[in-house]
């Protein structure tokens, strides 16, 4: 969100927060999807199934000790811009966010075959990251850069939160699906044998017969992991990055 100067003041501001105390409690309702933003007040919001899907660059911490600041601005540029490409190329994407070096997604998934297409995406950014590395490593990068990805379903609360007239705005995501799915990146590829994409169980429940073959449980971190690629993308990556 861009700033722009009001000044601030501690009356009205005070009067906006008996304001907002006071809003009914029906004005949150139960849908069965994530509805247009455009549907959103300073005043409503709305309960609902959805996916969340973050994609994080793990041990990042580490990387100016390796790169002077142009050349990590390069890196942190293609794995934004490429992450944020393949999320919104997924039909119900709704909402995509950029957090440091992660990138994260909101999905409207009513039906399995929704949940199937977010995995489908993450198999995406996961072939992706490889073509990256190999790219990387040709342009004088020496150390591959490895990622968590995670995901997880559930019900969300939706609100339009902001400075009401101010038109500084945003749309936020609160629920335990948000949070699981971040901690759920935080873990993948933390080991040299854990794989980099981490599944909660509701999600996994709802995988197709054909995707569910693709994962598999991990006892130790109590959810559902995976190494799954785009075929296509993998292709490309056989024939022009080996």
């Amino acid at each position: 969100m861009d700033s722009n100067y009001k000044s601030y003041n501690y009356i009205s501001s005070f009067s906006r927060i008996d304001d907002i105390l006071a809003q009914s409690q029906s004005n949150y309702e139960e849908v069965n999807e994530l509805p247009d933003r455009e549907k959103l007040t300073y005043s409503n919001g709305y309960y609902a199934n959805c996916s969340a899907l973050f994609v994080d660059i793990r041990d990042s911490s580490k990387l100016p000790e390796r790169y002077r600041r142009p050349a990590l601005a390069k890196l942190y540029r293609a794995f934004i811009s490429e992450i944020v490409a393949v999320l919104n190329g997924n039909t119900q994407s709704r909402e995509i966010n950029i957090v440091g070096d992660c990138v994260w997604g909101v999905f409207n998934t009513p039906y399995k075959a929704h949940i199937d297409g977010v995995f489908s995406t993450a198999a995406q950014a996961n072939s992706l990251v490889k073509v990256l590395n190999y790219k990387l490593s040709k342009a004088g990068y020496n150390t591959p850069i490895s990622i968590g990805i995670g995901m997880s379903y559930g019900r969300a609360l939706m609100i339009k939160a902001g400075y009401n007239g101010s038109g500084i705005s945003d749309v936020i995501y609160m629920g335990d699906v948000v949070n699981h799915a971040a901690k759920l990146a935080s873990r993948g590829s933390e080991g040299i044998l854990v794989p980099p994409m981490m599944i909660g169980d509701a999600f996994a429940a709802n995988l197709s017969e054909l995707n569910s073959k693709l994962v598999a449980r991990d006892w130790t971190r109590q959810c559902y992991t995976a190494n799954a690629v785009n075929i296509s993308m993998n292709d490309w990556y056989d024939e022009n990055c080996t």
